[in-house]
């Protein structure tokens, strides 16, 4: 199997190739950029209770749509006038399926922009912002660290931000326990919990984007398939003895 590095992937003879594959990598990478700053940007939204970057986040989605549509297009062209295989492929490949999960990160962001605008109205912050600030820093932190590991091809990252995911969802799991708790205690905020119960499935889930691109970097490198795998077939994919 033809292992993909930042070395070699640069190394065709056709200049034009090599142009076509760095301009469609860079375009994911500032699609990437800008879909971490809708997280933040909502995180801060429902935190702060700015109703103002809340209504930024909605706004620029139509950007994160339109980033998704030229990087699809020049997908489109690129199989077509180039025909890449082996390595070359992969990472074409790898670009098209985490081109859609950045774009389904930015529609969690949107979601969570909403919420934080319905709160905003009501003026008081909800039970259950600890664990949304907890749990927020941790898929920001994810969400960063698996577009470095794309960008830099790098799969011991990667395995990391796999491995960051399952703790997540631990914490999640237990987020909505205590959510629940004050939920039963103090019913009369009913809305407003389940805002932040809402929030937290979002993080949650962006917290799963953020792993699917780590597994499509894996399989960019390595040519292995590893979504659907428990931890210890991926580790033993991605042996650091040998990145």
């Amino acid at each position: 199997m033809n292992k993909l590095t930042n070395d070699n992937y640069k190394g065709h003879i056709s200049q034009q190739f090599n142009e076509d594959l760095e301009n469609l990598r860079v375009q994911f990478m500032q699609m990437g950029g800008l879909v971490e700053q809708q997280v933040t940007d909502a995180i801060h939204s429902l935190l702060d209770l700015d109703a103002a970057l809340a209504a930024q986040v909605e706004r620029n989605d139509q950007r994160v749509n339109a980033l998704e549509t030229r990087i699809d297009e020049h997908i489109g062209v690129l199989l077509a006038r180039r025909q890449p295989t082996a390595s070359d492929l992969r990472l074409v490949l790898a670009i098209s399926k985490s081109n859609t999960d950045l774009e389904r990160i930015g529609d969690e962001a949107v979601k969570i922009a909403r919420i934080a605008q319905n709160l905003a109205e009501e003026g008081e912050s909800p039970r259950g912002y600890t664990e949304t600030r907890h749990i927020g820093s941790q898929v920001r932190l994810m969400l960063r660290d698996t577009l470095d590991a794309f960008a830099r091809l790098d799969t011991k990252m990667a395995l990391d931000v796999i491995q960051a995911d399952v703790d997540v969802d631990q914490e999640y799991q237990t987020a909505m326990r205590t959510i629940m708790t004050y939920l039963l205690e103090d019913p009369r905020h009913l809305s407003r919990i389940i805002g932040v119960m809402w929030v937290l499935r979002a993080l949650e889930r962006i917290g799963d984007h953020a792993r699917n691109i780590g597994e499509q970097t894996i399989y960019a490198v390595h040519g292995a398939d590893v979504r659907h795998t428990g931890l210890a077939h991926i580790e033993q994919t991605v042996q650091p003895g040998q990145e």
